[in-house]
Formats: C-alpha cells, sequence, structure tokens
C-alpha cells in the first residue's frame, strides 16, 4: 500500500506550489491513474514517489514505511520506474539496460542472466538482448524499458505517460500487456497520463489532479457517472465524443 499525506512541492522561482496537500492511498494491487493537463503536478507526484525529488513538507508510506528510511538505492528494489522516453542506456545492449538495477543491487551474473531471459520473454522479445537501444523500435524500447523496471521484482511500479510517444496500434498493445502484466505479477501501479481515454480503460481508479491540487479520485464508472465539477466533466466528455465518432464509423451502410 502507498500512502500519501498532505504532500507539498514548491519550487524556487515559481508563484503557485507544484502540489498542494494531496493526500492519496493506493491499495495494493491496484493500477492507479493520475490525469490531469500539463503542468497539474501528477510527474511530480511520481518523482516524489520514486525520491528522484524531495517534497517541501508532507509524507509518503510504503506498506508503513517511510520512504525516507530506506537508501535510495536499496528503493529500487521495491520500485520500478518508467519514463516517457524509455531512457534506455545507449551504450549498452537490451541485456545490459535490463541488468542494471539487479548489478547494482550486488545479484550475481549467473541470476542477472536468468532474469534478463525470464523478462525478455515476459514482453514478448526473446531474442533481441545482444541489440543496442537504437536498432530497436519506439515499441520495442518502451516494453525494454518495462523490463528493466521489473527486474529487481519490485512490488510497486510506477509509470510516467509510458506510452504516450507511441503511435496508437503499438499503445494499445503494450497497455494491453502492460495490464496483463500487473494482474498477473501482483504489482501495484501509479501511472501518470493526460489522457482521459486511456486512464477510463486502464485504471481500476483514477485521480484527476488540475493547479498541483487531487479534483476527484473515483472507478472510471464513478467519474464518468457523476464527475464533482465541470473541469472533470469536460475531460470525461472528450473520450465520450470519441466513443460517439468511432461508433458512427462503424456503423454498417444502409443497404
Amino acid at each position: 500500500m502507498i500512502e500519501i499525506n498532505d504532500l507539498h512541492k514548491s519550487y524556487p522561482g515559481t508563484v503557485a506550489p507544484a502540489v498542494r496537500g494531496l493526500s492519496l492511498t493506493v491499495d495494493k494491487g491496484e493500477l492507479l491513474v493520475l490525469v490531469g493537463p500539463s503542468g497539474c503536478g501528477k510527474t511530480t507526484t511520481l518523482n516524489m514517489l520514486n525520491r528522484l525529488i524531495e517534497p517541501s513538507s508532507g509524507g509518503i508510506r510504503i506498506d508503513g514505511r517511510d520512504i525516507r528510511d530506506d537508501d535510495p538505492i536499496l528503493l529500487r528494489r521495491r520500485i520500478g520506474y518508467v519514463f516517457q522516453d524509455a531512457g534506455l542506456f545507449p551504450h549498452m545492449t537490451v541485456a545490459e539496460n535490463i541488468g542494471v538495477t539487479p548489478r547494482l543491487l550486488g545479484w550475481n551474473g549467473d541470476d542477472i542472466a536468468a532474469r534478463v531471459e525470464t523478462l525478455l520473454t515476459l514482453v514478448k522479445l526473446p531474442d533481441l538482448g545482444s541489440r543496442l537501444p537504437r536498432a530497436l523500435s519506439g515499441g520495442q524500447r518502451q516494453r525494454i524499458a518495462l523490463a528493466r523496471a521489473l527486474a529487481a521484482r519490485p512490488s510497486i511500479m510506477l509509470l510516467d505517460e509510458p506510452f504516450g510517444a507511441l503511435d496508437p496500434l503499438t499503445r494499445d498493445e503494450i497497455a494491453d500487456d502492460y495490464a496483463k502484466l500487473h494482474d498477473d505479477l501482483g504489482l501495484t501501479t501509479v501511472m501518470v497520463t493526460h489522457d482521459m481515454t486511456e486512464a477510463l480503460l486502464l485504471a481500476d481508479r483514477i485521480a484527476v489532479m488540475r493547479d498541483g491540487v487531487l479534483v476527484q479520485t473515483g472507478a472510471p464508472r464513478e467519474l464518468i457517472g457523476s464527475p464533482t465539477d465541470a473541469f472533470v466533466a469536460r475531460m470525461i466528455e472528450t473520450p465520450r465524443r470519441r466513443a460517439q465518432r468511432l461508433a458512427a464509423a462503424l456503423e454498417e451502410p444502409e443497404a
């Protein structure tokens, strides 16, 4: 379980805080999606969860333990992180990229090799371990980024718009595959996106942010049926219009 308590983050030289008074609980096994426009504080929140930046005030606990009590390297054992641009090391092979965190944690070479082989199969790229990232497609790079995040067997995954830069077909395929991995591996996931359609399709629960503040949380059906204000209602209206246009396009022409 992840517990976020009254979290604040301000950056020097800015008037408004990036995150203001955020309190949120993510249950074990839940796939929670943070959604909102650019600059609303969702990525800042994700980076505080991963200790890439420190909060100005407030606290974060994982399974009852304050994350500030963990060494940042050892925290990688508990948390996997996937960036929007994959973030693979260009001079390392695919296998070396996946094995980075286990090596930092002191795993032996045989265990790392076995884990890499398992993960390449899991992300459906079993024969690409010797390639460099530049030889991969965008979708393949993102699959390797997922494998790397899973390498140390974390219980929590943090995903920062991981599918946003991909073409629609690849994005949908990888998103569906990740949802299955999430369930099969018993993960707890916090994912960031600005796309409400993606959030509605993937999330067990959605947390809507605006201007650094949590506006509404709920299951997809709750947000669709009972948006708390006009801002959330507008966000819901976009996927609704997309669905209507798609349904109209797929209608069979009259004979």
